[in-house]
């Protein structure tokens, strides 16, 4: 039982740690206009369709976290 909990905890951590470099992405993208480019990681489309949707992933929590923090009081926007 403590094997099956460790393994969960295992797929857990490197679950977050993929969102988390998949926003960190999406924020490179945001800030400076580069991008991943799906097509010459390989040719074969499921990859590509793959590769879009894990950068899809980080743009979401990016989107969702800025508008958390722009509606807490703890963020504010300076330019």
């Amino acid at each position: 039982m403590v094997l099956i909990f460790r393994q969960l905890g295992r797929l857990a951590h490197f679950t977050f740690d993929a969102v988390l470099l998949s926003a960190f992405l999406a924020g490179v993208k945001r800030s400076t206009g580069l991008t991943l480019k799906s097509e010459s990681l390989s040719e074969s489309p499921s990859v590509k369709k793959w590769i879009e949707n894990y950068l899809w992933v980080g743009e979401t929590i990016m989107d969702q976290s800025v508008a958390i923090m722009s509606s807490s009081g703890y963020f504010e926007r300076k330019r």
